[in-house]
């Protein structure tokens, strides 16, 4: 099938080809794909340099480097992989360079030769960690060049292997992500998740104010529940595993006593969902309680109080949690105003050994008190803790002091 290079051998490794490279060619020493096609083919008076993937039969440009007023390909553009000349280089039947396709009578069937049109053409497969070849690493021009030499085709593959230690890195991450995401699905597929509860106490001897459900998972792989949930989140399935969440507390409500108010975790990317809403059903909400997590700045307070005022109408109260932990969340308690702040757990730590803390949750006291908010004191451990909590007028506290999370039927 058209000319066979026999005499080619696998690609070069970078040691050997080093002094291959012209010093000239200017490079950062952290170079994108972008920067280095255009390092080569400025360096080869080239037209057009790109990388390409083969993927289901195509060719897909995924890096495009092109003259000025050059449009021939685009990033995103893809074409069938027979009519290229990348596939035949990597299958080894056309060499890596081409100084002019007439030399080459297979090349004359080929449509890319008078399309776009390629004149001189230099091209290095690109071949991942695993040997499998990714795709190509090109150049060519519109018109034939005698002058290009083998020390230029070393020249590309040198490139060609920066990019694809480049590409090698994205296909790692994309491997990574593709796993996470595989172990994030098994949890919802299989509903792994089950719900504890910790109750919140008032100081005043009342009784529980609420209990907080706190998601427990059943996966063989071991993470602490805030890991789960960013994990999620980062591979796109953080709203569902939330959901999971949320669906899985509202059912061990009905275990609890039904004077125990109940708090919820949901992040505002959840609560603005319409499934939100809909897994709260048509009935009264006095007896919930939804708590903010993010804790980063939120981008659109205005969507995420349209999404709680129906249900704050029904009876929802809303909490923001780490109160004193960042600008963010005074931010949260100013823009959303709810009816529970709960303070930073590095807040209550050793309050009780810290004039400053004490300062601090003294002004915050009052700032609950002005905007007609409870303020919870999270993760209480110490005698020590509570007795200055109580000085301070805080009314509402939850932690290992008083216990840890528990399955709903021993709450």
């Amino acid at each position: 099938m058209g000319v066979r290079n026999r005499s080619r051998g696998p690609p070069m490794l970078m040691s050997k080809i080093t002094p291959a490279v012209p010093p000239a060619i200017p490079m950062p020493v952290v170079a994108t794909i972008e920067q280095i096609l255009r390092a080569v083919r400025e360096h080869l008076r080239m037209k057009v340099a790109f990388v390409s993937e083969f993927l289901h039969g195509r060719r897909h440009f995924r890096h495009v480097d092109a003259d000025e007023g050059t449009r021939c390909i685009e990033v995103g553009g893809s074409d069938p992989l027979e009519e290229s000349y990348c596939h035949w280089v990597a299958e080894g039947a056309l060499p890596g360079l081409i100084r002019d396709p007439a030399e080459h009578p297979f090349t004359a069937g080929l449509p890319a030769t008078a399309a776009l049109p390629v004149g001189a053409h230099l091209s290095v497969p690109i071949r991942l960690r695993d040997g499998r070849v990714y795709g190509t690493f090109c150049c060519f021009a519109f018109q034939p060049d005698q002058a290009l030499t083998d020390r230029d085709l070393a020249t590309m593959e040198a490139f060609a292997q920066l990019a694809a230690e480049r590409i090698q890195q994205d296909v790692d991450a994309d491997e990574r992500r593709e796993a996470k995401r595989a172990l994030v699905g098994a949890v919802l597929r299989d509903r792994a998740i089950r719900m504890t509860f910790q109750p919140a106490f008032r100081l005043d001897g009342s009784g529980v104010a609420f209990a907080e459900a706190l998601a427990r998972f059943r996966a063989r792989l071991y993470r602490t529940p805030d890991q789960w949930f960013a994990t999620a989140a980062e591979v796109g399935l953080g709203r569902e595993l939330e959901m999971l969440a949320v669906r899985t507390a509202l059912d061990g409500c009905g275990v609890l006593p039904p004077e125990i108010p109940v708090s919820i975790n949901a992040s505002p990317d959840t609560i603005v969902h319409r499934e939100f809403a809909d897994a709260l059903g048509g009935s009264a909400l006095d007896r919930l309680i939804v708590e903010i997590t993010e804790h980063e700045a939120v981008r659109r307070y205005a969507e995420l109080n349209e999404a709680l005022a129906p249900l704050r109408a029904r009876g929802l109260r809303v909490a923001v949690d780490d109160m004193g932990a960042g600008h963010s969340n005074f931010r949260h308690v100013l823009q959303i105003r709810p009816e529970i702040v709960k303070l930073d757990i590095g807040l209550v730590r050793d309050v009780d050994a810290d004039a400053a803390k004490r300062a601090l949750l003294s002004a915050l006291t009052g700032f609950a008190r002005g905007i007609d908010a409870e303020l919870v004191a999270e993760g209480v451990e110490t005698e020590g803790e509570l007795r200055a909590l109580k000085a301070l007028g805080i009314g509402t506290a939850q932690g290992f002091l008083f216990g840890p999370p528990v399955d709903p039927w021993e709450a």
